[in-house]
């Protein structure tokens, strides 16, 4: 099966300076994606989700970094019930050190933290 891999640019990833975030980054756009966010151990999640920018309209993907981290450390659980029948889960690949919040992934990397 076929690795579903991060973008290179994901805001996700540590290292990546989201105002350098390619096709009109608008951090107005970012923010709003907070609405995104489980409260961490929420039985009801959000009914939203984060699309990676670098899919076009109709044709969106879910962000792999945003995924993993509501899965993982988010604690998404209406979403990791969801997840526990997809197929290609197992071969999502991601890039490098990841934001533990959402707020880290507005920072410039010089300034984000990891925690």
């Amino acid at each position: 099966m076929k690795r579903v891999r991060q973008c290179d640019k994901c805001p996700w990833t540590v290292s990546t300076n989201p105002h350098n975030i390619p096709k009109g980054y608008s951090e107005a756009l970012h923010r709003a994606l907070a609405c995104t966010i489980a409260e961490p151990g929420a039985l009801d999640g959000t009914g939203h989700v984060m699309a990676c920018h670098e899919h076009p309209p109709g044709e969106e993907a879910y962000c792999v970094g945003w995924l993993m981290n509501q899965i993982g450390a988010g604690n998404n659980i209406p979403l990791r019930l969801r997840v526990t029948s997809c197929e290609n889960i197992d071969v999502a690949v991601l890039d490098g050190p990841q934001h533990e919040r959402f707020e880290n992934s507005l920072q410039k990397p010089n300034r984000a933290v990891a925690g």
